[in-house]
């Protein structure tokens, strides 16, 4: 532009905007310029010259950032509200079940909000009722189940057919893949979730090494386009619901539901990934939603304005939680057991973390205590090395302590390692229990477990990479096999 370059006007734009979207227009040749502003200023998109025909490489991009912005975007608010403490693990509960289906909210704080008792005169509520939640429509209920929610919502907990060809269970990026392929190749596809899409990845942030994504991505908007995908390929979503236990009958597979119900299909994919394990710390157990959080950086990070917050783990969701909450909170403080984040952590996060002002790292330390009355208030934090301790305020502290397989529900079904993990292809071949599980001629595929038709993908195949691209690429594959397994049935 003739008085200044693009790069220098998105960095003025964004000071004034800073919710606005980004995009440069650049030449084929200046890399550099779009490499500089993706990271100055965050840019969501670059393009190069020339961008003819703009119905093919410049309005579509301007309307999906702009389906971005209004995935996002704040205005006066129409939608359902949420009226409780701040420091109530059944708050949280809400907060997180909603955020996580992607359904947009507005907290109100019962403490801090004045519009708190307007709403309480209005609908007549007592403080014992909390936490409220007040539906688009104009009706008020005392919150009781997720379930209970989920149907006045409109989510689908319920099937509407008996029989499938696969049922997905577990809509991280592995099920939603395996979705997206099953339902686009013809399959009559049923995909299963009993907490919200996206998994863990979900929760991300922002995944910045995701193949496609030069500017990262949240894992939330990651799993709003997989759904919108898998959907309009007709794929069936079940949420909030939950299989309890798997019979196979006959090489039907029959899934019984949390609800009482059950579902038959002739093949199966697990994709349940893992939880987030929980710090067995004297006196955090007391404030679960109450200032300890597992995974939940997205969903309470407005909350931690200006206030002192910790994140305990060394991993990538670690990394990506601080960055996030650095943007909120004065001061955030990432404690590992090792000396450092080098051995856990992706060396572009620990760059950004590096260069963040209000994130710091101490190494060889463990939380061993937390204290509080109704919340959290202290943590007592040791040194691993001289076994000192000190006692440091703490208004919140975020977990991710690696990880355990969701898998206890299978029971003996399949076969799983020492870790919970299931077992699939090769490595079921060189089991002790082989001959006893498997009794066909061929060997199991590649992602097949020791029951023919049963696939698992992702985080919860024993030996996975844990990486978002790797699911994927294990939830599109395991749909081959599946016609695979369709075939020869």
């Amino acid at each position: 532009m003739p008085e200044m370059l693009g790069v220098e006007f998105l960095e003025q734009a964004k000071k004034l905007y800073p919710d606005a979207k980004r995009v440069l227009l650049t030449a084929y040749s200046d890399t550099d310029a779009a490499i500089r502003a993706i990271n100055e200023v965050q840019l969501d998109y670059y393009l190069m010259k020339p961008w003819d025909p703009p119905t093919e490489k410049l309005y579509p991009i301007i309307n999906d950032l702009l389906d971005d912005w209004q995935a996002n975007v704040v205005p006066d608010f129409q939608g359902i509200k949420i009226v409780g403490y701040q420091f109530s693990p059944k708050s949280h509960h809400i907060k997180d079940f909603l955020s996580g289906n992607l359904i947009p909210y507005q907290w109100i704080d019962f403490q801090n909000n004045a519009k708190a008792i307007e709403l309480q005169n209005l609908y007549g509520f007592t403080e014992h009722q909390l936490p409220q939640v007040i539906f688009e429509d104009g009706t008020s209920v005392q919150f009781e189940s997720t379930l209970a929610l989920a149907n006045k919502l409109g989510l689908n907990p319920n099937a509407k057919s008996e029989l499938y060809d696969v049922v997905i269970i577990g809509a991280g990026p592995a099920g939603l893949a395996a979705s997206v392929y099953g339902g686009s190749e013809g399959l009559k596809t049923l995909l299963i979730e009993r907490r919200a899409p996206g998994g863990q990845a979900g929760t991300s942030s922002r995944i910045e090494n995701y193949l496609g994504f030069p500017t990262g991505i949240s894992g939330s908007d990651l799993s709003r386009r997989a759904i919108t995908q898998s959907t309009r390929f007709g794929v069936e979503f079940l949420s909030p619901q939950q299989v309890e236990s798997m019979e196979i009958t006959d090489s039907y597979k029959r899934l019984k539901l949390a609800d009482g119900s059950t579902i038959n299909s002739k093949a199966v994919v697990i994709s349940t990934g893992v939880d987030y394990r929980i710090l067995t710390t004297k006196g955090l157990e007391n404030f679960t939603g109450a200032g300890v959080y597992y995974g939940a950086a997205t969903t309470e990070a407005a909350n931690c304005q200006d206030k002192e917050v910790y994140v305990v783990g060394g991993g990538n969701s670690a990394g990506q939680a601080a960055m996030y909450l650095s943007k909120f909170a004065k001061q955030v403080t990432i404690v590992v057991r090792k000396p450092d984040l080098t051995a856990t952590m992706s060396s572009y996060l620990i760059d950004q973390i590096d260069a963040t002002e209000n994130i710091a790292v101490v190494g060889f330390t463990e939380v061993i205590e937390g204290i509080g009355n109704e919340k959290l208030e202290q943590i007592v934090l040791q040194n691993t090395t001289t076994n000192d301790t000190e006692t440091v305020h703490c208004d919140a502290i975020f977990v991710f302590i690696g990880a355990k397989p969701y898998t206890d529900w299978l029971g003996e079904a399949v076969l799983k390692d020492e870790k919970g993990f299931v077992i699939t292809g090769p490595d079921i071949v060189n089991h002790a229990q082989y001959k006893q599980k498997w009794k066909l001629e061929r060997d199991p595929y590649l992602l097949e477990t020791c029951q023919p038709g049963v696939f698992a993908a992702g985080d919860v195949r024993s030996g996975a990479m844990n990486r978002v691209a790797s699911a994927v690429g294990e939830g599109s594959m395991s749909i081959s096999f599946v016609h695979r397994y369709l075939a020869d049935n």
